[in-house]
């Protein structure tokens, strides 16, 4: 079977999967629409602001773990809140297991996740869709908000580390992903479950795009997840019931906060500013007189 061999691997995939994505959402040579998003970063302060305001507290979410182990550590609470699941992950990958399913959905899970993330943004940026990009943006910023403090001070194991029976099948696609991939995602970082609330974040707002074919590839996409992170035994039922009910707030949110950032930039455009408007009556002024 073929496998990830390092970061740098998946970084590379990723780039290709978001060129491929761009190329498909928009119908366009994706370099083209690429250069639509970095021009309107450049011209917009307010795309240029929301953007950066997303990089940052995705960068911040890198320094979660050493926030964590600086911390008191809290009780356990794996069995609290999945014990009563017991180990049924472990009856599906025994069921299903296959190394094809199992390159699929790690492929998914480290590479299309991510890429998918950064072609929507393209994408609706191509498509003069500011409201679903505001919605977006401040979207994928809440969920890291609210998830990080559950990191912190609700632990919970993942599955193959806690329940018997249960395997970690990433390893068979990434074999370094415990020390290459680790790094950015606690052993006890599960509830609830970014890739469910994020995958489907996604996914809903597609379904607001217009756009029939990205939206049954958002679908399809937070469907082939879902599964993953039960299928390579990362998750349990409680943290992806959670990252739905995350995926829903933060949705309706972004989406309140992209209409209103829409509406105060078609206000401003409707209401040139006073200076033009006697820039605009001073000819008339010098005729009368």
């Amino acid at each position: 079977m073929i496998v990830f061999g390092s970061m740098k691997t998946i970084s590379a995939l990723t780039a290709v999967t978001v060129a491929l994505l761009v190329g498909y959402g928009t119908a366009r040579q994706p370099f083209a629409a690429a250069a639509v998003f970095v021009r309107k970063l450049y011209r917009s302060p307010k795309h240029l602001i929301f953007f950066m305001s997303l990089l940052l507290i995705m960068a911040l979410n890198k320094f979660e773990l050493r926030l964590e182990a600086a911390l008191p550590v809290p009780a356990d609470l794996t069995g609290a809140l999945a014990g009563w699941e017991g180990g049924w992950q472990g009856a599906l990958q025994r069921a299903l297991e296959s190394p094809s399913l199992t390159l699929v959905c790690a492929f998914f899970y480290l590479v299309v996740f991510q890429g998918f993330m950064v072609a929507s943004l393209i994408v609706y940026a191509r498509a003069g869709n500011d409201k679903l990009y505001y919605a977006l943006c401040v979207a994928l910023l809440l969920n890291y908000l609210i998830a990080v403090p559950f990191y912190l001070f609700v632990p919970v194991r993942e599955a193959w580390a806690a329940a018997p029976g249960v395997r970690f099948l990433m390893l068979d696609a990434f074999p370094s992903f415990e020390t290459q991939y680790r790094r950015l995602s606690g052993l006890d970082n599960c509830f609830p479950s970014l890739h469910t609330s994020i995958s489907v974040t996604m996914a809903l707002l597609a379904f607001r795009s217009g756009s029939r074919r990205w939206a049954i590839f958002g679908a399809a996409n937070a469907a082939v997840i879902l599964f993953s992170i039960f299928y390579l035994g990362i998750h349990w039922a409680t943290d992806m019931f959670a990252g739905l009910i995350l995926a829903t707030v933060v949705v309706a949110v972004g989406l309140k906060v992209g209409a209103w950032a829409d509406r105060f930039r078609l206000r401003r455009k409707s209401h040139p500013p006073v200076k033009d408007t006697f820039k605009k009556l001073a000819p008339s002024r010098l005729t009368d007189t």
